[in-house]
């Protein structure tokens, strides 16, 4: 769900030291955005309780974990039947993340397997939930742009 608080260009230059240093204390991005502390600790407590600032779970690479593979698995759904394959997909520990989508699928399941067999079974269970009629799997064969935001974070703190 996005979220309902819209960054200004201090949110922004606050992130931005929070991009470049995650583990920086409100001091330190105090000190490198030239900014108060308490206006850091603010700012980030706003945001935080906005929902905007993800869970750390998002830098862990699932291949240190032992799934080196990755792969997206469009999938097609009863529409009656949405919110119980939601709940299903939740439940199955590899599945990363998923997003309802438009047009020729409804879901776009990312999913980490150990292996090309590891990754049959996961395709399988996905297959075999109640309420889905459809699946089609795409591999990961490299990532060429990782997740980012830091673009959106510069053009942010330059707006005036």
């Amino acid at each position: 769900m996005p979220s309902a608080h819209r960054a200004d260009r201090i949110d922004a230059r606050i992130l931005t030291a929070l991009s470049d240093d995650p583990r920086a204390t409100a001091m330190a991005i105090a000190e490198r955005t030239g900014l108060s502390r308490n206006t850091v600790q603010a700012r980030l407590s706003k945001l935080d309780e906005a929902g905007a600032l993800r869970s750390f779970e998002r830098r862990v690479d699932p291949a240190i974990l032992g799934y080196p593979l990755q792969a997206y698995i469009l999938t097609n759904v009863r529409q009656r039947k949405l919110d119980r394959v939601g709940a299903a997909l939740d439940a199955i520990p590899e599945v990363l993340e998923v997003h309802g989508l438009s047009g020729v699928a409804d879901l776009l399941v990312h999913v980490a397997a150990k292996d090309a067999d590891d990754l049959y079974r996961i395709a399988g269970d996905i297959l075999n939930i109640k309420g889905v009629k459809r699946t089609t799997t795409a591999l990961v064969m490299r990532e060429m742009v990782d997740y980012r935001v830091r673009p959106l974070l510069d053009g942010t703190a330059e707006q005036p």
